[in-house]
């Protein structure tokens, strides 16, 4: 379905003004935007336009250097002249001149030198990946005692001569290093599938961040992406699904559209040297016990049920698990040899998350196998296999490392957690003496949303904004001194269920990442927030250099108002997420930056537009204004971004997109998938006599696992159900409902109409929901407009 409702609000899009209106500031107005409570940008004095921050930095006399087309690019050896060659392309890309290496000599100009770090950086925290970087009117030295460390100093060379700054490189000495070996990104590949040119982006982006590790998520319900030559079906059978509802059939036959995809081995060997000449490490991923539909679908036998499966085309956590069979576990042993040939890493990832047990706990056979294993329960089941597997990869020279559910049961000796339910277990596998790596899905996960802007893409429930993942602390503060050095770093995770297309990906993925960049290279005395923001706007203006496309949300104004319909009036508030000073327009003309600065809401009768943008230097931040118009007619809808949910237990409220058209735009709802209620706030109903609610349907493509009593829905009357409107708290008896049709129109809507009864007035909670189980499709509202 492709939404066609009238919003107020049409964000990032440059409309003509059909209403034009002196809006006046309200110097008392109650209620104010939450632009006081945004941190907004503040320099540090001496910060550098650079990101991630570097650990020390001192300026010193003179000019500096600038860096032009005729610069001479010097370096001697092998590895320098490599990292002089990937400087140089880096800077291009990034908006600056086309240098080309010096024929002769090693004064003046640019120099990258392999050899010793001076003595004053040798107390940075990693020699490996240090470097110092000089900058006088004479040129600009950058040195480093390995490889790695030259090219994290050719990236910072790269960003001074970049960014607004025309190539001049202050008078400089820098001196650098990261706070942790691994400053990982996770990216999941088998929920929706990567092409090979999308991938090298990520790894391009990725090095520019100064990012080390590439964690591959390669195997999962929904898909089995990697060949492995001895047991094809994985990829034959493991590597297609068909997607639910109309995005599964094909619009020209009517038969299945499959969804497909997955990485030779020639391929997976391109990506990781792709990656080694950048300096990052690839991980891969094969999910054990959980996560295995794909695989059994592929092999029967591997599973616990004689049900055939197949690729799951819903998300959420299955009870699908490998069994527990000496034939599985050679299995395994004989897939990760294959990936043990293929990844050099030193670390293999083996899942262990969300297995439910609820199959093993059933199964007979399991169950005397746990017996014959010496297995007291089911997480013991699961400690024997993951040690199993961590003793493998030992006599293969490689290390395991698990999500933190491998610490129940028991952890291998060896083993490295990861840590996403929170830090709590890897503060409790660190201080047992294991490695860690942070990635708790409070702060590290970029699939979910990082705006409240009705212009972010479907994601997971909740806000994990710019600010959050910034402050965001890997060591925990209860962790005895002498464990600390087992905090390896962080990793920001990537899941993609909700993520269809690269375009998405890039914007769920930036600037955030920058965030994750600076948190994991740069000790906390450099890390400041505020300045962080002063220093963003270079690093977006990189961005659109390299054609990225990052997230605009962060950088929109956030338009809210407060509506009187019988006075006809509107208060406006505007406000930046992030605190960049918002101007606007009210006469039709573009918001520049020399327009009205907001400090106070804005009041106007209707019909009147409204124009805003945020700017930091000047320079406008979002790729075009926000754009809110208001006239009589709109004042009596709300589109499902406006509404509610209903009050009450049960809450999982997911940015959902339809099923359909297979290709192109989708709607996009926002719905709470444990009560579907949707809650119009505050609506007076004086002089209303009807309420019309434009609804869609979806496929309920989602499996709950032990969460699935929380789904809650009303028994059905007639039918196919009815929509029914409520008031007060939601709960109490409808006061006008509508027989539900079998299935919406042939665009995938349907408008319902609902006559209130005589003498309905008042302002108050207007509830709409619709009874019927919600499997296997539920209804969604799209719009609702209240008539006389």
């Amino acid at each position: 379905m492709i939404r066609s409702s009238t919003m107020r609000f049409i964000s990032l899009a440059p409309l003509p003004l059909l209403f034009c209106l002196a809006l006046a500031p309200l110097a008392h107005a109650e209620d104010q935007p939450t632009i006081d409570n945004a941190p907004g940008p503040q320099l540090r004095a001496g910060s550098l336009m650079l990101i991630p921050a570097p650990a020390h930095v001192q300026h010193t006399q003179g000019e500096g250097f600038t860096i032009n087309a005729s610069t001479p690019l010097r370096a001697q050896g092998e590895a320098a002249q490599r990292v002089a060659a990937q400087f140089a392309d880096l800077l291009a890309r990034s908006g600056g001149p086309q240098l080309s290496p010096a024929s002769s000599g090693m004064s003046g100009g640019i120099r990258f030198i392999l050899g010793d770090v001076p003595a004053s950086a040798r107390h940075l925290p990693d020699a490996v990946e240090g470097y110092s970087l000089q900058s006088s009117a004479d040129g600009v030295i950058v040195r480093a005692s390995t490889e790695a460390g030259l090219f994290y100093g050719a990236t910072t060379l790269a960003q001074l001569a970049t960014g607004g700054s025309d190539g001049r490189v202050p008078a400089v000495r820098i001196e650098d290093a990261p706070r942790f070996s691994w400053r990982g990104l996770m990216l999941d590949s088998a929920r929706h599938f990567q092409s090979l040119g999308e991938i090298k982006q990520v790894l391009d982006a990725m090095a520019a961040h100064k990012l080390n590790t590439f964690h591959w998520h390669l195997t999962d319900d929904q898909g089995w992406r990697m060949e492995i030559k001895r047991y094809p079906k994985l990829t034959d059978v493991g590597s297609c699904r068909v997607p639910a509802g109309d995005g599964g059939i094909d619009p020209a036959t009517g038969g299945a559209r499959t969804y497909c995809g997955f990485y030779t081995q020639q391929q997976i060997r391109e990506v990781i040297a792709y990656a080694a000449e950048r300096h990052i490490q690839v991980i891969p991923e094969i999910d054990v016990p959980g996560h295995a539909t794909a695989a059994i679908a592929a092999y029967p036998e591997l599973g616990v049920l004689d049900t055939p499966l197949q690729p799951l085309s819903e998300w959420g956590v299955f009870p699908n698990l490998f069994n527990t069979e000496e034939s599985t576990f050679t299995f395994l042993e004989n897939v990760l040899e294959e990936v043990i040939e293929m990844f050099p890493s030193r670390y293999v990832h083996v899942g262990g998350d969300e297995a439910v047990k609820d199959q093993w706990i059933a199964s007979a056979r399991v169950q005397q196998r746990m017996r014959e294993l010496g297995a007291s329960d089911e997480m013991q089941m699961q400690s024997h296999l993951i040690k199993r597997l961590e003793t493998f990869l030992e006599q293969h020279d490689r290390r395991l490392i698990g999500w933190d559910e491998i610490l129940e049961g028991g952890l291998p000796p060896q083993a490295t957690v990861m840590s996403w339910r929170g830090t709590e277990g890897g503060l409790a596998a660190a201080s047992a003496g294991h490695d860690v790596v942070m990635s708790p899905v409070t702060d590290m996960y970029m699939d979910y949303l990082q705006t409240a802007s009705p212009n972010e893409p479907p994601g997971r429930p909740a806000l994990i904004t710019l600010a959050r993942t910034y402050g965001f602390e890997p060591v925990p503060a209860t962790l005895a001194a002498d464990k600390q050095h087992h905090i390896l770093g962080l990793q920001a995770n990537m899941f993609t269920e909700h993520t269809r297309s690269y375009a998405r990906l890039q914007h769920n993925l930036f600037p955030r990442v920058a965030a994750v960049a600076e948190t994991g290279w740069s000790a906390p005395a450099q890390r400041d927030f505020r300045d962080f923001l002063a220093r963003l706007p270079a690093q977006l203006e990189r961005y659109r250099a390299w054609g990225l496309a990052y997230a605009q949300t962060p950088f929109e104004v956030g338009v809210t108002q407060r509506e009187d319909r019988r006075a006809g009036t509107v208060q406006v508030q505007l406000a930046n997420p992030l605190g960049y000073e918002v101007r606007y327009s009210t006469d039709g003309q573009p918001v520049t930056a020399q327009s009205p600065l907001y400090q106070a809401p804005l009041q106007a009768r209707v019909p009147a537009t409204v124009q805003a943008a945020a700017f930091y230097n000047g320079q406008p931040l979002a790729a075009a204004p926000t754009v809110a118009a208001y006239t009589a007619q709109s004042l009596l809808t709300r589109n499902d971004d406006e509404l509610l949910s209903c009050p009450g237990p049960g809450q999982l409220v997911l940015r959902l997109e339809d099923d359909g058209p297979a290709d192109g735009e989708r709607a996009v709802f926002n719905v709470n998938i444990f009560n579907p209620c949707w809650r119009w706030a505050d609506a007076d109903l004086s002089g209303i006599g009807k309420v019309q609610v434009r609804a869609g349907r979806i496929p309920y493509y989602f499996q709950l696992a032990h969460d699935e009593p929380n789904r809650k829905f009303e028994k059905a009357t007639r039918a196919h159900g009815e929509m029914k409107i409520r008031r007060g708290d939601c709960t109490g008896p409808s006061i006008a409902e509508v027989a539900l049709p079998a299935s919406p129109d042939a665009d995938g809507f349907i408008t319902l109409t609902a006559t209130l009864p005589k003498g309905t007035t008042g302002t108050g909670n207007l509830c709409i929901g619709f009874t019927g189980d919600t499997r296997p499709a539920m209804w969604v509202v799209d719009e609702v407009t209240l008539a006389d």
